[in-house]
Formats: C-alpha cells, structure tokens, sequence
C-alpha cells in the first residue's frame, strides 16, 4: 500500500535520524536545558528576527496547542477559530478540557478573515448580557489550514492588527508550516509571522522530524512562568534534548525548507494529472494537501494500491477526499498515482 493519507508515515528525516545517533551518549542537562535546545532556539530566533522570544519544544500539536491556549486565557474566556480548524476538528475536546471553550466560525476556505473576529468581538461586547457568555480573547488560526489553504501577508496583517485595536491574542498553529512557507503564491516568512503573531509553532512532527513542535512565544504576559504550564500539562520533556537535535537538524541548514518544498512540487504532480483527467476539486490549494472530487468507483479502484483520507461525500456517487505529501514522498510514488488516476478517468475502465 502506497500512503497518501497523511505526512507523517514516515519516521524522521535521514539527517534527523544521524543527528540523534551521533550526540546519543553525549551527557546534557535535562528539560531541555542542553545546548542542542538552546542552539536550536537561537538558530529560530535568528530566522523570526528577534532575540525577544521564548522558544520553547514540545513532543505534538495537540500538546502545543492546549499548553499555549490555557496559558494565554483566563478561566472565563474562550478561543474563536474556524469551524474546520484542528482544535474544533481533531483534538478530542483538549482546548474543553482545559476549561476554555472553542467558538467556531463558519468558513468555505479554512481562513478567519480581520473582519469576522471584529464582528465577533463588537457582538460580545454590545450584548447586554455579555458576561454570561464565554469572553473572545484569542484568534486560533492554522497555516496552511486544514483545507491546505494559506494566509497571504495582508490577510495575515490584517488579522493582527484587528487583534490588537481588540486586545486579543493571535496564535498560528504551524504543524505544516514548512508547506506553507515553501509554495507557490507564499508571501510570508517567519519574520512576518513574529511581526503578526503573540505566538505560533513551528511544526517537526509533519515535516521531517521523529517528533516535536517548536512553540515562539512574542507577547511576554503568556510567556511568564511558562515552563510552569508546560510541566503541568505533562509537556515538559526529561531528555528534552531530543526535541533541540531534531530542530538543529532541520534548522541549521535550511534543511526544513528543502524537505518542505519537495512535498509540494510531489503535490503538484498529483494535482496536474488530476486536472488534467477533468476532476473538480473541493478547494483549490497550492500545498502538500489535494481535495479532488472523484467518482466511487474510481476511488474504490484507487483504494486497492493507495491510502487517501475520505474527506466528504460531493453526491450519490462522488466524494471528496485527500490526496497528502510529504517530506519523504518518493516521485515514482507520485507518478505512479497520476497514471492510475489518468487511466481509470480516461480510458472507460469505470
């Protein structure tokens, strides 16, 4: 079976992988107080273009996302993200759990626009009975989303500045933020992101490490005792330094961007013989991350050699699903998935 339903089949990136065995009987400080971890940061500082940040690394994105949002809120108030994002989706209630409430936000492409989160905002503050209702503080946002849909610098300084004139807190989950930062129409960088952002993670998990998320904090109120909240939140890490060698790793020679752009260009192969066999597709995307509508039929032949994720039913007799690259996806992979899907669409065999 060839995987194409997620971007973490894989283990980790072969650099990653030599990395860990390399420095594996050296001795550090745990809890990620070694110098790998401390390197790392800097090295991600550096690209942010701030020294004036807390980076902080975490095993996953579910993690990384309830550690961040329960430390940013106080007990009454709430993160608003759109009905399609991660902590609404595919977290379990872990954003509920923490005792905050997810307000979600109806959304076609997985975007939060500048004008919506003020609509929700002035419709708190100009309802009477305002405190009985949880109190919008933080804007959740993902890039690229779970549509693999990405902010463009505008929409992404618009936000922020909304957010300000408001006193929220904007937090960008990056679990594929490689991806997003490497395709085609991309006009952010992680320096604009800083700019935008009070915090945002640096996925590892989805792009190329074993495990692990890089967390960059900006606003100082959430960063204060910090370290606190994540050893609360079962976060912090005793052999932390696991977490600092992959990100070295990825970081330190712009290997994070190279993976990050080879799943695209694998994803653009998928999508022109797609186009090209006459499929819709539920949202168009430049990422790692592909939404063809295809018949049943064709899907239940694909099923047979591929793994894809079955996204939603189009009608009777098509469906959406998801077509997802990786780091690792090899380009005979990919090829061999565009032939299929030109000769089942083409040649009448369905």
């Amino acid at each position: 079976m060839i995987r194409f339903n997620n971007d973490y089949s894989e283990g980790a990136h072969p650099s990653v992988l030599e990395r860990l065995v390399d420095t594996n009987m050296i001795q550090t400080p745990g809890y990620g107080e070694d110098e790998y971890c401390i390197l790392a940061a800097d090295i991600i500082k550096d690209l942010c273009g701030s020294e004036d940040l807390d980076v902080h690394f975490l095993v996953g994105g579910t993690q990384t996302n309830l550690t961040l949002i329960s430390a940013a809120l106080r007990p009454h108030q709430c993160a608003v993200s759109a009905a399609s994002g991660h902590i609404s989706t595919h977290e379990s209630g872990a954003i509920e759990s923490t005792g905050h409430k997810v307000m979600e936000l109806p959304s076609s492409d997985g975007k939060i626009t500048a004008e919506a989160v003020r609509k929700v905002h002035l419709d708190h503050v100009n309802d009477v009975t305002h405190e009985h209702i949880a109190q919008p503080k933080l804007v959740y946002i993902s890039n690229p989303t779970e549509l693999g849909t990405i902010y463009s610098k505008k929409e992404l300084q618009d936000l922020s500045d909304v957010c300000r004139e408001y006193g929220l807190y904007l937090y960008m989950d990056g679990a594929r933020l490689g991806y997003g930062l490497t395709c085609e129409g991309n006009d952010l960088d992680l320096k604009i992101i800083t700019e935008c952002c009070d915090a945002f993670y640096i996925g590892g998990t989805k792009v190329g490490a074993l495990f692990g998320e890089a967390l960059v904090i900006k606003d100082k109120v959430i960063r204060e005792d910090f370290r606190y909240i994540i050893k609360q939140k079962g976060g912090l890490l005793a052999k932390g330094r696991l977490l600092g060698v992959q990100f070295l790793a990825l970081f330190e020679d712009g290997l994070y961007f190279g993976i990050s752009a080879h799943a695209n260009r694998m994803a653009a192969i998928i999508k022109e013989a797609l186009t090209a066999a006459g499929c819709g597709f539920l949202i168009d995307t430049p990422t790692n991350q592909q939404f063809p509508i295809l018949p049943d039929e064709v899907l239940e032949k694909l099923g047979e050699k591929y793994a894809y994720s079955f996204w939603q039913k189009a009608d009777n007799n098509h469906s959406a699903v998801r077509f997802c690259t990786s780091w690792a996806t090899r380009e005979e992979d990919v090829k061999s998935l565009a032939n299929d899907i030109t000769d089942l669409m083409m040649s009448g065999k369905v």
